[in-house]
C-alpha cells in the first residue's frame, strides 16, 4: 500500500487531510475527504498511475467533501458514505457548506455504507467502523493488515471532534472511540482529518485514565 497525504485549505482555517490509497498490485486508488485542490489530487493519481475505485467520504462536512463532484468528473470513481450521513450531501443545513463559506454543495451516494462493511481495494481490506457522533453517520476505516485507522474527525491527536454541530453528541462520541476505536490494537496508526497522525496507544491514557496529552 501506498499512502499520500495532501493538506487542504479550507475556510474554517484549519486543513482537511485529504488521503490518497493506492494498491499497488491491482493499480486501484481510493481518495478519502477530498475537501478541494482537486487539481492536485488529480496530478497525484495520474503520478501513481493508477484507477481511483473509491471516493470515501468520513463523513458529510463541507470541508471534507468540497472536491467530490469535481474529483468524480475528472476520474470517476464511486462515492461511499454511511446511510446517515447521506442525506447530509444534499442539505446544506447539515453539510454546513455556506455556514463556512462555500457555494452550496448537493451531492448523492453512488453507495451508502453501514458498520462492519468491508471495502476492498485490490488485495487491501478495510473495515468500516460506525462512529457517531461528529455526525450521526461519522465512520472511521480500519486496515488490519496495514495497521491503520482513517479516524475522520472522530478522533485527534490529544481529542475528540465537535459535538455541537448538527446530528453531533458528545455522548455518542465518548462511546465511539472509548468502545470502539480504543479496542483496536495499540500499534494502530491514527490518521485523522485534521491535524497529525497518532497511535491507539497514545490516546488511551486521555479516556481510560483521564490524564491530558502530553505533547
Amino acid at each position: 500500500m501506498i499512502l499520500k497525504e495532501l493538506k487542504i485549505n479550507t475556510w474554517i482555517g484549519d486543513p482537511t487531510n485529504c488521503y490518497i490509497i493506492f494498491d499497488e498490485e491491482s493499480k486501484e486508488i481510493m481518495v478519502i475527504d477530498p475537501a478541494g485542490d482537486v487539481d492536485k489530487i488529480v496530478e497525484m493519481i495520474h503520478i501513481l498511475k493508477g484507477r481511483l475505485k473509491y471516493i470515501y467520504l468520513t463523513h458529510c462536512h463541507g470541508d471534507h467533501i468540497a472536491g467530490v463532484s469535481e474529483l468524480k468528473q475528472v476520474c470517476g470513481g464511486k462515492i461511499l458514505i454511511h446511510r446517515f450521513d447521506s442525506m447530509g450531501l444534499n442539505d446544506v443545513n447539515i453539510n454546513l457548506s455556506m455556514i463556512i463559506d462555500l457555494p452550496p454543495i448537493e451531492l448523492e451516494a453512488d453507495s451508502r455504507i453501514d458498520d462492519k462493511d468491508l471495502i476492498h481495494l485490490g488485495n487491501l481490506e478495510f473495515e468500516v467502523i460506525h462512529t457517531p457522533g461528529h455526525t450521526k453517520g461519522s465512520t472511521s476505516l480500519y486496515c488490519e493488515k496495514e495497521g491503520c485507522l482513517f479516524s475522520g474527525d472522530t478522533l485527534f491527536r490529544g481529542t475528540w471532534g465537535r459535538t455541537d454541530l448538527p446530528t453531533g453528541s458528545r455522548e455518542a462520541i465518548m462511546d465511539s472511540i472509548i468502545n470502539k476505536l480504543l479496542k483496536l490494537p495499540d500499534n494502530t496508526i491514527v490518521y485523522p482529518g485534521h491535524g497529525k497522525p497518532t497511535m491507539i496507544k497514545e490516546e488511551k491514557p486521555i479516556y481510560l485514565e483521564l490524564k491530558p496529552k502530553l505533547y
